[in-house]
């Protein structure tokens, strides 16, 4: 399988995903380090990852546009598309939902998943778990885009997750964090947790790291049924 990665800053990687890319042929791209964006020819799933970033910073990022004409066109073409975080407002954007700041300020720290009730409606949903616990680094909402299935919500958020024509999938939460992965953003994204909103202390983000390996295990699960054969691939 042909994968493209979109990394977005450099504190939020592939992390666990990496083991789910070993098995697939990948290209990587750093729009925010100067790369350009893949063509849609270079690859059958696309891959947005999560940064400390806004949908609506084109100004500071010029790349910005231009990846937003390419997640439309991927949806046009009928490519899978994956979206955590960051990654998962621009999918849910491009998909007409409404992406603003969080009511009540950032929301960093673990909370536990809650599968909604309409989860059900989607062959993804009814092989998720029914709760998980996930790190949540959130300045941002959405609303959930039309024709969209809602996945999870949490008490940092009632939408968490959606699945669109089961092509298309965004997880606002972390699943792919490891604790490397998490000691880097905790490093390079220190001031967030100075930021106002709900926001746990540094010791209690660390503590929680060992729960990354069933979000991990879930996260595989997700990539290995968007990839898989339940639908035409173009």
């Amino acid at each position: 399988m042909r994968v493209a990665v979109i990394q977005h800053s450099k504190a939020a990687g592939p992390a666990a995903l990496e083991r789910w890319l070993e098995e697939h042929e990948v290209s990587r791209y750093r729009p925010y380090a100067g790369s350009e964006l893949p063509d849609l020819d270079d690859f059958r799933v696309l891959i947005l990852l999560d940064a400390s970033l806004s949908v609506h910073d084109e100004r500071e990022h010029a790349w910005l546009a231009e990846e937003k004409r390419l997640i439309h066109r991927a949806l046009m073409t009928r490519k899978r598309i994956f979206g955590t975080g960051f990654g998962a407002h621009l999918l849910a954007e491009a998909l007409g939902a409404r992406v603003g700041s969080c009511a009540d300020g950032v929301h960093i720290g673990w909370w536990q998943l809650e599968k909604n009730p309409q989860s059900r409606l989607s062959p993804l949903g009814r092989m998720l778990p029914q709760r998980l616990l996930a790190l949540h680094w959130q300045r941002e909402a959405c609303s959930l885009p039309h024709g969209a299935i809602a996945l999870y919500g949490s008490p940092a958020g009632p939408l968490q997750g959606f699945v669109w024509q089961e092509r298309a999938i965004g997880l606002l939460c972390q699943l792919e964090v490891d604790a490397a992965g998490l000691d880097e953003r905790l490093r390079l994204n220190s001031a967030d947790l100075d930021l106002p909103g709900q926001v746990q202390d540094l010791a209690s983000i660390r503590d929680a790291a060992p729960h990354s390996s069933s979000a991990s295990a879930t996260l595989r699960r997700v990539l290995d049924y968007l990839s898989g054969g339940h639908a035409h691939m173009t």
